[in-house]
């Protein structure tokens, strides 16, 4: 049984003047090349450059987030991974994320939600694919995605097989996206579907052979976020936890054991929530963290709350970022507002269990 809350709806706590400010927070952080790094001065990397990216296209900021996919597009190598940091267009970390490599697929679906651009998703297109060969070529014998491959020489070089939870899941996200891409190209990707399958079945089944990183709230949240776990598991996932990430009043704790609030992981949780429809929880907690909003509609990091200050002293586009697309998800004003609930991917992967012991639907047994 869902909770009651006293809040009506989205708007009573952001007005969509405000959402729209908080976009244009975000592209004056914009660096002149397109890249959104976390903060002025700060790394950038491409997770969180493309959610900005969404963001800005939610907000209104149409031309900085068509700049922001034209950087993302530049700065892709050619075994499908991008950097993990760059510094004003200097690489910092040459190594590549898998989480991050994947997330233009869902970027891109994002766009043709809302832009209905057709040659911006088909300029898109190779990129796109080549992100998503790559990451399905790091897919563990579990199902889960090995996290990051390291440089050396210039060249790729040793690959960390070990999983996290929230980045594939994440991915799970981002392969439904590319494959829904890939339909409305008539290019299809059986392979992405069968890599989707067995993460799938990984994330809801196996969740203990991904990399323990529990204390974080976002190994708590995110198969339910990244879509592949709904209904009663999800409810039964989020109740696990919830008092020991959630500070009524505030949002919810980025790590179980620092009394530290964060704005991104709350609205992430706050899309989670939305995600499976409960609405009075995800409306409570946007509410809570708007402690959080500052002078032009941007936002803080994070609060520790023992001590009464905003910490780190940064405002950060993710934030903001983080904010919009859950206030967009809350108000369904955009049409790529449902973007989190999942409802305009492609349909769940059938799961198929491998190496695991356990039956697979279809009798897959091996992928090449």
């Amino acid at each position: 049984m869902q909770p009651e809350s006293k809040i009506l709806s989205a708007e009573d706590i952001l007005s969509w003047a405000q959402v729209e400010q908080s976009a244009a927070g975000i592209a004056a952080m914009q660096e002149p090349d397109g890249a959104v790094p976390w903060t002025i001065g700060e790394h950038t990397d491409v997770w969180n450059h493309i959610e900005s990216a969404m963001a800005m296209l939610v907000g209104g900021q149409v031309e900085a987030a068509e700049r922001a996919y034209d950087w993302a597009f530049s700065m892709q190598r050619d075994n499908g991974s991008w950097p993990m940091k760059i510094v004003a267009g200097e690489i910092e970390d040459h190594s590549g994320e898998t989480n991050m490599s994947a997330y233009l697929a869902v970027g891109v679906w994002h766009h043709w939600l809302i832009r209905r651009d057709d040659a911006f998703v088909r300029r898109a297109w190779p990129f796109v694919r080549r992100g998503l060969d790559w990451v399905v070529g790091m897919q563990l014998p579990f199902g889960g995605i090995a996290w990051s491959q390291e440089w050396a020489d210039g060249v790729p070089a040793k690959i960390n097989a070990e999983a996290l939870l929230a980045g594939s899941s994440s991915i799970y996200q981002s392969l439904r996206a590319g494959v829904a891409l890939a339909d409305l190209l008539g290019d299809p990707q059986p392979e992405w579907e069968l890599a989707g399958g067995r993460l799938g079945h990984a994330l809801r089944k196996h969740r203990d052979l991904f990399l323990d990183k529990s204390e974080f709230s976002m190994d708590w949240y995110y198969p339910i976020l990244g879509g592949a776990v709904r209904g009663e598991a999800a409810y039964a996932l989020l109740a696990e936890r919830w008092d020991t990430f959630v500070e009524p009043g505030l949002g919810i704790r980025c790590v179980s054991n620092n009394p530290w609030v964060t704005g991104a992981e709350t609205c992430e949780l706050v899309m989670a929530l939305d995600a499976i429809g409960d609405r009075p929880r995800a409306l409570q907690l946007m509410a809570d963290m708007q402690h959080l909003r500052a002078d032009g509609g941007k936002y803080w990091t994070g609060y520790v709350f023992p001590d009464d200050v905003n910490w780190p002293v940064e405002h950060t586009t993710y934030t903001a970022a983080a904010v919009i697309l859950a206030a967009d998800a809350l108000s369904l004003t955009s049409a790529g507002a449902s973007i989190m609930r999942g409802t305009t991917l492609a349909a769940d992967f059938a799961e198929i269990g491998l190496e695991c012991g356990c039956r697979s639907a279809d009798g897959v047994s091996r992928i090449s």
